[in-house]
């Protein structure tokens, strides 16, 4: 299945106010890379959040959101987000936000 083109074009609404973000295909879908680190994607119609490792079980209690599994193998610190849990622009806004702080401390690649 193709990824949901709506969702990155308003992801990208987003983030074109920064200069280190760089789009990537990744896992079937489309990924928003900060500093070389995958902070968002696309996948489906849901958004991939890199939250961490520390941030993940609150992450994974959140309405609309669960494991990041599309490989059989689910990756700890990263979530997907069903679409109704972004159906806002607003709640697009908080799940991004809380990536960036997240990729924000990793080192740049």
């Amino acid at each position: 299945m193709p990824y949901s083109e709506s969702l990155a074009e308003r992801i990208r609404g987003l983030l074109d106010v920064r200069s280190d973000i760089v789009e990537k295909k990744m896992f079937g879908g489309l990924a928003f890379l900060l500093s070389g680190n995958m902070c968002v994607g696309v996948w489906n119609f849901s958004l991939i959040a890199r939250v961490g490792a520390d941030a993940y079980q609150e992450a994974l209690a959140e309405e609309f959101a669960r494991e990041f599994d599309v490989t059989g193998r689910p990756m700890t610190g990263w979530i997907l987000v069903d679409p109704e849990g972004i159906d806002s622009d607003r709640l697009l806004q908080i799940w991004t936000e809380r990536a960036i702080q997240f990729v924000e401390t990793l080192p740049p690649k």
